[in-house]
């Protein structure tokens, strides 16, 4: 599960996400939508823990990204839109080929993925 509460956020006095709400239940599948400059990068980078909002707070599987923003990283798989190496692997490779750089075993490996 993924909650959002009056999520604000400020790069210097420009507003990039302007207090928005929402939730989004287990199994459920969503899609931010917008224009250019409208905060859907700002959003999920707050969402996965690599970016602190100005206000409000976010939880993924009832972890307070702000406050315990590890152990809710354990929860989220984020491809973000410019795949950072190798653009030319095909999804399970690249998803393998990061799962061994993070040390996870070979049966581990499969059943995160599938």
């Amino acid at each position: 599960m993924i909650r959002v509460e009056n999520l604000t956020k400020y790069y210097g006095e420009r507003l990039a996400v302007d207090d928005i709400s929402f939730s989004v239940e287990k199994g459920e599948i969503v899609g931010l939508l917008g224009p250019n400059a409208a905060g859907k990068t700002t959003t999920m980078r707050i969402l996965t823990g690599f970016l602190m909002p100005t206000r409000g707070d976010t939880w993924v599987a009832d972890c307070n990204m702000v406050d315990n923003s590890l152990e809710g990283r354990r929860h989220i798989g984020y491809l973000p839109e410019a795949i950072p190496l190798y653009t030319d692997m095909a999804t399970r490779s690249y998803l393998e080929f990061v799962a061994r750089l993070r040390g996870l075993d070979k049966d581990r490996i499969k059943t995160r993925i599938e």
